[in-house]
């Protein structure tokens, strides 16, 4: 039998993703493990793997390379050779027409019918995250017919962050009487994924309120599908590839969104590299690959030759820098933001931070000086350390300093948590640690969670100052610059000086000025005398 496809739902913090590359085509045998495809996400291009329920024939493409659509949009079918699939393109037709209206009235009969029948229960995708909207079914560690106790592990669910073991409890006790999710699909939180009762009970009516809430759920249209064969530029360039159009043709190089991006990260000259892709299209592993010969190097530093001709090259957003933008724009223009920057004299700093290398068990960085300095001024200053929920400003006890991290098209703030307590030596093994697993997406939930007070170090990035957007919930965020050899007066002498630019960006609805110039000539005072830290 004919089976949909939908986009999957593969972080978190993802509305919608962007079909990179198809790795199958029309007609194609699809068997378990195979790459179906390249989805781009908020947080990175990832691969769509089948499993054993998307074996069988691909007989429908409904994406083309290049476009994003919503989450749970129907991007391909799968079945037998030759089978008829029209039946689901017009159900997934009606499905996107439905209101949100309608939407909220089945999912209100639904919970009524849930919650009517005693032997049966279902059992939701839980939100496993604060961020969380949708998740992932990895891995199904119950099938039909189990028994499932307290404690029994009955799935494995991802988000963009980690996966997770969803753990029965003893609500969730009794025989796993359907599955309504197949492994490695996507399904929103609170939507249906399987339901438990006793043996022979009936449990028809809740798949029927499941599927009237899921089909009011897609907010997209077939004439949506319809319009993307009017998009230009890179869409059309991308067309291209099935229709056999040669990579070079009239003056334009085929290569595929993530490897545009990666050439251009590296600085490389696409007409300088091969592609291996179909019909000479440029992918990922060509990027990879490539190695700039002494020649292409050397020709790189000659005086370029002027085109004359004026062209442009829109891009498509990314999810991760999608969902960067909207949150700083929420708190740019919700948020009363004023910036407080001071001078702090680095002499000692210096001095200090190399005598305890010749003694640390790790390597101590400026960075780590900074966030143990925060942390102890957080402390005699409390205001600082809060967070404007609208009716209420809370002040937090705790000091946990969230830590921005650059990943590959974004940033992700794992927590220091407790900084104010912790050891430099502590502080810089968990600032190592953290950074580490951020940029190979390890994190767990607990490690990016809870902060209290951010701080963002462009220093190492050759920036004297700069102003940064408040991370929320915090209402404060500290903007760290590079230590700058400049000259400076000391005892009515002109001498050089070691000199780092610290600027407050601050909540005015929570933290005035007074309150913010206290916290820095605080923080200035122990980063002028770190000794003050360590006793």
């Amino acid at each position: 039998m004919a089976k949909v496809v939908r986009m999957p739902k593969m972080t978190d913090s993802m509305d919608e993703g962007t079909l990179v590359k198809w790795h199958k085509k029309v007609g194609d045998s699809i068997k378990s493990g195979d790459i179906i495809a390249e989805i781009e996400t908020d947080k990175a291009v990832m691969d769509f793997e089948a499993d054993e329920e998307l074996e069988g024939n691909l007989l429908h493409i409904g994406v083309n390379e290049g476009d994003s659509v919503p989450i749970d949009k129907l991007i391909a079918i799968i079945g037998k050779k030759g089978e008829s699939f029209e039946a689901l393109l017009k159900d997934d037709e009606g499905d996107s027409s439905k209101s949100k209206s309608e939407s909220i009235k089945e999912k209100q009969e639904f919970s009524s019918d849930d919650q009517g029948e005693s032997s049966v229960k279902a059992i939701k995708m839980p939100k496993m995250t604060d961020s969380m909207d949708e998740g992932t079914l990895v891995k199904w560690h119950k099938k039909v017919g189990d028994s499932i106790k307290s404690g029994d592990i009955v799935a494995e669910i991802e988000t963009d962050k980690a996966t997770m073991d969803f753990e029965a409890d003893e609500e969730l006790e009794g025989m796993l009487l359907y599955i309504g999710v197949d492994e490695g699909d996507s399904v929103p939180v609170d939507k249906l994924i399987a339901v438990i009762g006793n043996k022979g009970d009936s449990f028809e009516h809740l798949l029927k309120g499941a599927d009237n809430s899921s089909s009011a759920s897609s907010e997209t249209s077939s004439s949506e599908a319809s319009s993307t064969s009017s998009k230009t530029d890179i869409t059309t360039n991308k067309k291209e590839v099935s229709t056999g159009v040669s990579s070079n043709e009239n003056g334009r190089i085929k290569a595929s969104p993530l490897a545009k991006r990666l050439a251009e990260e590296k600085g490389y000259d696409l007409s300088q590299i091969n592609g291996s892709g179909e019909n000479g299209r440029i992918v990922k592993r060509d990027i990879e690959a490539f190695e700039p010969s002494a020649v292409e190097t050397s020709s790189s530093s000659a005086m370029p030759s002027i085109a004359g001709e004026e062209s442009y090259q829109d891009m498509k957003v990314s999810q991760m820098r999608g969902v960067i933008a909207k949150r700083l724009a929420e708190s740019k223009y919700s948020a009363p933001h004023f910036y407080l920057t001071i001078n702090v004299d680095m002499d000692r700093a210096i001095e200090i931070r190399k005598r305890l290398n010749e003694t640390s068990p790790v390597k101590l960085s400026f960075n780590d000086l900074v966030i143990k300095a925060t942390a102890m001024a957080l402390r005699k200053n409390p205001k600082v350390n809060a967070s404007w929920l609208g009716d209420k400003i809370r002040q937090y006890n705790h000091i946990h300093i969230g830590m921005a991290v650059a990943i590959e098209d974004g940033l992700i703030v794992p927590v220091i948590r407790f900084a104010d307590a912790k050891s430099l030596s502590q502080i810089s093994k968990d600032a190592k640690s953290l950074g580490q697993k951020a940029k190979e997406r390890k994190l767990q939930p607990a490690e990016w969670e809870g902060n209290t007070f951010t701080i963002s170090n462009l220093g190492m990035f050759g920036i004297d100052s700069f102003t940064a957007i408040i991370n929320p919930p915090d209402a404060c965020i500290l903007a760290v610059g590079g230590i700058s050899q400049v000259p400076v007066v000391k005892n009515g002498e002109l001498v050089p000086g070691n000199v780092m630019k610290l600027t407050l960006s601050c909540d005015h609805r929570v933290v005035d000025g007074a309150v913010g110039s206290a916290f820095m000539q605080t923080l200035k005072a122990y980063l002028e005398d770190p000794v003050q830290m360590l006793v």
